[in-house]
């Protein structure tokens, strides 16, 4: 039987507060790169973030360090992205400056890294704003509505950019979509990150190591003793990210949708917990953390996975596998296929972190893959781009290209091209000259190799 909903309609005059060349919504990783990008270009550029500070999951989600940024040989997330990366450990006394993967952060320091890179490049932000609609017609957006303490505000803009990690200024545009598997299930666990303070620091550099590749960390035990009951895997990473705190991304919260408010609300509240529980488990079977204060959780949810765009090109596991080039790439990527355990059945012991970590497929030294400025251009509209874990690609690599460093590369890109593609008379994302792109990339600093 066909479900009817019942409705609202609302009927309202919304005011149209500006007109810009270029607004990006989503002020993460390839947000802030994207309007950092396109404000450098020329173009009057707006970003609008729904938070207060902007960074999303390195900054408000806490995650606690940075993925690689090298291929094991050098730095291949260039530009704004190296920019961002060697300013954040330039104000962290205990990471050097020659350190590239795994590095960790400083959330309050990043939050300003962000706001000066925006700020400094032109770029206008608007904080605590949310995308509310979009008004589109014949593939082409000709304005959003957002909401915040000002009511329901339209912006007019010739390019739209997409960081909103869940695709949904594209969606709602009428992109084409999919989620998870294709079905809209089997999409990767959430997870809530944490930091603990007055940690005993000695012992936890010198001491047990917290992680599932230690057959003895105490993550087993936790498990082991059934007192702590949320905790149900043994994903357990973990960063000392000042003294004597550490921040972890540890946990999983299983069948969350970051497209759900209803799932997303139940998540963070599962989550607090979670963390409490995390705190209480390592006290009692870690030395170093016998004291520890669980001293802050993310304000948003560490979500990994939700919808991807249906662009040009759709990035594939062979891509990957092949090491495959482009004539028109736009960075390259070396992170391996991360994808994390659908159920917690699979991450019991040491044996399952042997069968996670072999089906990573790893990159050696010096290898890596391009990604295409086909993914970032969503099929049928004209003037929206994509970047971020949104972008076109099949599930397994949504999980190589999803995290921060890529996405900072990405998000550059984007910025650019979607200022090119405003100075035209029809602005068309898809006729952007990809050869004038690339070498101005170069110029700025990306790593393109020929």
């Amino acid at each position: 039987m066909k479900q009817t909903l019942q409705t609202v309609r609302l009927t309202q005059d919304i005011p149209v507060q500006g007109a810009w060349d270029v607004i990006v919504v989503g002020g993460g990783p390839a947000g802030c790169t994207a309007a950092a990008a396109a404000a450098r270009e020329g173009a009057k550029t707006l970003l609008i973030e729904a938070s207060g500070s902007l960074g999303g999951m390195g900054t408000n989600g806490m995650v606690p360090a940075w993925c690689p940024f090298s291929d094991l040989q050098q730095i291949i997330y260039r530009g704004l992205a190296e920019k961002v990366f060697n300013a954040c450990k330039a104000g962290m006394p205990h990471v050097s400056a020659k350190d590239l993967d795994w590095v960790a952060i400083d959330p309050e320091l990043l939050k300003r890294i962000y706001d000066d890179l925006v700020v400094e490049a032109g770029a206008t932000v608007l904080f605590h704003t949310a995308l509310a609609a979009v008004q589109a017609e014949a593939g082409r957006v000709s304005a959003i509505v957002v909401a915040n303490k000002a009511g329901l505000s339209a912006y007019r803009a010739k390019v739209f950019v997409d960081g909103t990690g869940d695709g949904d200024l594209a969606v709602w545009a009428g992109a084409e979509w999919v989620k998870g598997d294709g079905s809209g299930k089997n999409l990767m666990p959430a997870t809530h990150c944490f930091a603990l303070d007055n940690v005993d620091e000695y012992a936890y550099r010198h001491g047990e190591v917290f992680f599932s590749t230690n057959p003895k960390s105490a993550i087993y035990a936790i498990l082991k003793s059934g007192r702590y009951p949320l905790i149900t895997d043994t994903h357990t990473c973990n960063t000392l990210v000042a003294p004597r705190r550490v921040g972890f991304n540890a946990g999983h919260l299983f069948g969350v949708d970051g497209t759900d408010p209803a799932s997303l609300s139940e998540a963070m509240i599962l989550g607090r917990k979670m963390a409490a529980q995390f705190r209480d488990g390592l006290a009692e079977f870690h030395p170093a953390f016998a004291n520890a204060r669980l001293a802050t959780t993310g304000s948003l949810m560490g979500i990994r996975e939700t919808r991807r765009i249906i662009g040009d090109y759709v990035l594939t596991l062979d891509d990957y596998t092949r090491r495959r080039s482009f004539p028109d790439e736009i960075c390259r990527n070396s992170y391996y296929i991360d994808v994390h355990n659908k159920d917690s059945k699979s991450a019991q012991s040491p044996a399952d972190f042997a069968a996670f970590e072999k089906s990573n497929r790893r990159y050696g030294p010096g290898e890596s893959h391009g990604i295409p400025y086909r993914c970032l251009t969503p099929k049928g509209l004209a003037n929206v781009l994509v970047a971020g874990r949104s972008i076109s690609c099949d599930q397994p690599v949504q999980g190589s290209v999803r995290v921060m460093p890529v996405c900072l590369a990405m998000g550059e890109a984007a910025g650019m091209a979607a200022a090119f593609a405003g100075a035209a008379a029809a602005p068309d994302v898809h006729a952007v000259d990809v050869a004038r792109l690339r070498r101005r990339l170069r110029e700025c600093g990306g790593y393109l190799p020929e």
